[in-house]
């Protein structure tokens, strides 16, 4: 029996989870969103606004959609899935940890990986570098107020050990145009 990552390619499975561009995650499709909310005022700052009480969504990264480098504010879970691991890069407290998130338990790879709110990540491809899929889980539910997109010189003058990775990851990032919409 075939595994059945090696059975699919990025774009298929793009298309089969109609995983759509973004700004932070390579490809990704909100999964869950709970119906139930926590009222304004119901948390600690910085959470003053209503939110949901949790979120949840697929992601894919490719070689060309790597996790660029954001924070959210939330408290964050990735799991994996399939396809090849990611090693990413948690920046938080003056340090940095490299993290390998795959399936190579043997070899020390972890299939979820906690990402403390308010802590800069990024993230790579490595193994075979075709595409891995995996998901975010997300509590408190994420809204829009709560992502930042790194500034990368600001981190690499902060972060001067993996800076040139940094680069790196930022570097290979392209734009993809949504499903349907026309490239040029």
């Amino acid at each position: 029996m075939t595994p059945v990552s090696d059975d699919l390619n990025a774009d298929e499975i793009r298309k089969l989870l109609d995983l759509e561009p973004n700004a932070t995650c390579g490809f990704v499709r909100l999964t869950f969103l709970s119906k139930q909310s926590i009222a304004a005022g119901g948390l600690p700052p910085p959470f003053t606004d209503g939110r949901p009480l949790g979120s949840a969504l697929y992601f894919m990264v490719t070689p060309v959609a790597p996790v660029r480098l954001h924070r959210i504010r939330n408290d964050q879970l990735y799991h994996y899935y399939l396809g090849d691991p990611i090693e990413l890069l948690l920046h938080a407290d003056g340090g940095t940890e490299r993290i390998i998130v795959g399936p190579d338990l043997r070899g020390g790879q972890r299939v979820q990986q906690l990402i403390p709110g308010n802590t800069f990540h990024t993230a790579r491809l490595i193994g075979r570098r075709r595409w891995f899929l995996g998901a975010s889980t997300e509590w408190p539910g994420v809204v829009p107020a709560d992502v930042e997109i790194g500034n990368l010189d600001e981190l690499a003058a902060k972060y001067p050990t993996v800076a040139a990775d940094l680069r790196a990851i930022a570097a290979s990032v392209r734009q993809v145009a949504p499903a349907g919409a026309d490239p040029g």
